[in-house]
C-alpha cells in the first residue's frame, strides 16, 4: 500500500491528496477494507477534537461516546424535560424552556410563506417521485384459502406514531425530511414528529421548516443528538413517546438509537456515509472523481474506487485534486478522503465483485461495461447505481428510494428505509369445523409429543 500525493502549485490548482493506493493483486485489499470498516463503525470513536472538548466540559471527564450516550439516556428517562433542556443548553447552547421546545405552527407557516417558490416546486416534484416508488412497493394484505374451511391472512397495519431525526450540525438537509417523512406518510402513519438540532442548519433553518409544512408535518422539535433520541423513546411531559425512530445522525445519535432499541423500534444503527465505485477504462475519470467526492464531503465519509484499469485510477487521482480545489467544503472533504478513502487496483471484475460483497457498501456505483450484469451479481449493497448517467446524488435527493441506507457492513442483512418499515405485519387465522377436523389429528399428535396436554385438549374438546 502506498499514498499518492497530487501536487498543488497555486490557488485553484490541484490540491495535494495523500489517499491510499492499494494493489489488491497481492492480497492487500482486505486489510485496508477491514481498517476502514473498523474506523467507520458506530462501535468506533469517530469524534472530532471539538466534540471531545465538549464532552470534557459538560461531563467533567473524557467519557467515551457510549458512556456519554448512556448518561444522557438514563438522565432523560429519569428526569424528562428537566434533563432534556439541560442537555440542549449544555451540548447545543440552546436556551430553551418546555414551551419553546416545539416549533409553533405559525412559525412553520411563516417559513413556508417566505420560502423560495422554486424550492417549494422542487420539493413537490421530489415528494411525488418518492410517493410513486414507495406506494408501488408497499406491502398489501394477502389472504389465502389453502384448504376447505381455512382462511389465512397476512395483515399490514401502519405504525401509530414515529419520530424522525434530521441532522443539522454542518449543513441543512431538507432531503432527509423528504426521504423519511414521505415513506411514513405512504404507509399511513398517523403521527410524525420531526426533531432537528437548535441550530441555523436544523430547526432554525427556513428550508427545513418550510419542507415540514409543505409535507403537512405539524410537530417539529428544537432538539438533536442523543438527547432527542432519548426524549422520543421514553417520552417527556413535552414530547410524547414514539413507536419507532428513524433518520440519520452522528455517532451519538447512532449509539442512542442502539441503546433505546427494545423500548422503541429503530431503522438502523448507522455509521458515516460510504460509497464503492467500480469502474473501468470506459468510465469518465472526472465523473468518477465527482462521485467519490460527493460522499467524502459528508466528512466523515468513505469513498473507495475499485478498478482493474491502472490508467483509470491515475486519471481519477488527478481529477480528485482538480475538483477538490473548487469545492466549498474542501477543508472538510480532503481529510475525509485521506482518512477514509482508497483507490484499489484489482485483477478483474470477479475480484471487484468479491471485494464489494465483503465490504457491503451503503452505496455502490458501477461504471463499466456490462454494468447491469455486474450489479445483479453483487449481493450486498444498500443501494446500487448502474451506469455513467446514474450518480449517487440522484438517490440522495430525488429518484424515489429513500437515502436512509444500511452502513458499516450491515447491507449483508439490512435494507434501506422504505414505506414497509412503517407498517407492522400480523397474521389472522380462521378455521371452521371442517378445517379444524382436517388438521386436528396432527395438532394433537405434536402436542402429545411435546407433553403439552392442555394444547391437545383445546383441540379435542372441539371435536
Amino acid at each position: 500500500m502506498s499514498s499518492l500525493p497530487q501536487t498543488r502549485s497555486a490557488v485553484n490548482q490541484p490540491i495535494s491528496i495523500n489517499i491510499p493506493l492499494v494493489d489488491a493483486r497481492n492480497g492487500a485489499a482486505p486489510a485496508i477494507l477491514d481498517q476502514l470498516r473498523a474506523k467507520l463503525s458506530p462501535a468506533g470513536d469517530v469524534v472530532s477534537p471539538k466534540g471531545r472538548e465538549l464532552t470534557q466540559k459538560v461531563f467533567g471527564e473524557p467519557l467515551a461516546p457510549a458512556a456519554v450516550v448512556d448518561r444522557i439516556c438514563n438522565d432523560i428517562q429519569r428526569d424528562g424535560d428537566t434533563a432534556l433542556l439541560r442537555y440542549c443548553q449544555a451540548l447545543d447552547g440552546a436556551d430553551l424552556d418546555a414551551a419553546s421546545l416545539r416549533v409553533p405552527a405559525a412559525e412553520l407557516q411563516q417559513a413556508h410563506a417566505a420560502a423560495d417558490p422554486e424550492f417549494l416546486q422542487c420539493i413537490r416534484r421530489i415528494a411525488e417521485n418518492i410517493r410513486t416508488f414507495q406506494s408501488a412497493i408497499l406491502h398489501q394484505d394477502v389472504t389465502i384459502t389453502p384448504k376447505p374451511g381455512v382462511n389465512l391472512t397476512q395483515r399490514y397495519v401502519p405504525l401509530r406514531r414515529i419520530g424522525v431525526c434530521v441532522p443539522g450540525g454542518a449543513a441543512a438537509y431538507p432531503s432527509t425530511v423528504l426521504m423519511t417523512v414521505v415513506p411514513a406518510q405512504v404507509a399511513g402513519v398517523g403521527e410524525i414528529a420531526v426533531v432537528a438540532p437548535p441550530t441555523k442548519f436544523g430547526s432554525y433553518n427556513n428550508d427545513i421548516l418550510a419542507t415540514c409544512h409543505e409535507l403537512g408535518v405539524t410537530e417539529v422539535y428544537r432538539m438533536g443528538g442523543a438527547q432527542a433520541v432519548a426524549a422520543m423513546a421514553f417520552g417527556t411531559d413535552t414530547v410524547p413517546a414514539v413507536d419507532k425512530i428513524v433518520g440519520p445522525g452522528n455517532l451519538f445519535v447512532a449509539l442512542a438509537k442502539k441503546q433505546v432499541y427494545g423500548d422503541v423500534d429503530i431503522d438502523s444503527i448507522a455509521g458515516p456515509s460510504e460509497v464503492i465505485v467500480i469502474a473501468d477504462e470506459t468510465a469518465n475519470p472526472a465523473h468518477v472523481a465527482a462521485d467519490l467526492l460527493s460522499q467524502a464531503e459528508h466528512s466523515p465519509g468513505s469513498a473507495i474506487l475499485i478498478s482493474w484499469s491502472q490508467s483509470l485510477l491515475d486519471a481519477t487521482l488527478a481529477a480528485l485534486g482538480e475538483q477538490l480545489a473548487t469545492l466549498e467544503r474542501s477543508d472538510l472533504t480532503l481529510p475525509s478522503l485521506e482518512a477514509y478513502g482508497a483507490l484499489i487496483l484489482v485483477d478483474d471484475r470477479e475480484q471487484a465483485r468479491q471485494m464489494t460483497d465483503a465490504f457491503a457498501p451503503e452505496h455502490l456505483h458501477i461504471q463499466c461495461e456490462s454494468a447491469r450484469q455486474l450489479a445483479t451479481s453483487i449481493r450486498n449493497a444498500g443501494a446500487t447505481f448502474i451506469g455513467n448517467h446514474t450518480p449517487v446524488a440522484l438517490g440522495d435527493y430525488a429518484a424515489g428510494p429513500s437515502h436512509v441506507l444500511p452502513t458499516s457492513g450491515t447491507a449483508r442483512w439490512a435494507a434501506g428505509l422504505s414505506s414497509n418499515d412503517f407498517v407492522r405485519s400480523g397474521s389472522m387465522i380462521e378455521f371452521d369445523q371442517t378445517g379444524l377436523e382436517n388438521i386436528a389429528d396432527d395438532v394433537e399428535l405434536l402436542a402429545t409429543k411435546e407433553g403439552l396436554t392442555a394444547h391437545r385438549r383445546s383441540i379435542s374438546i372441539r371435536r
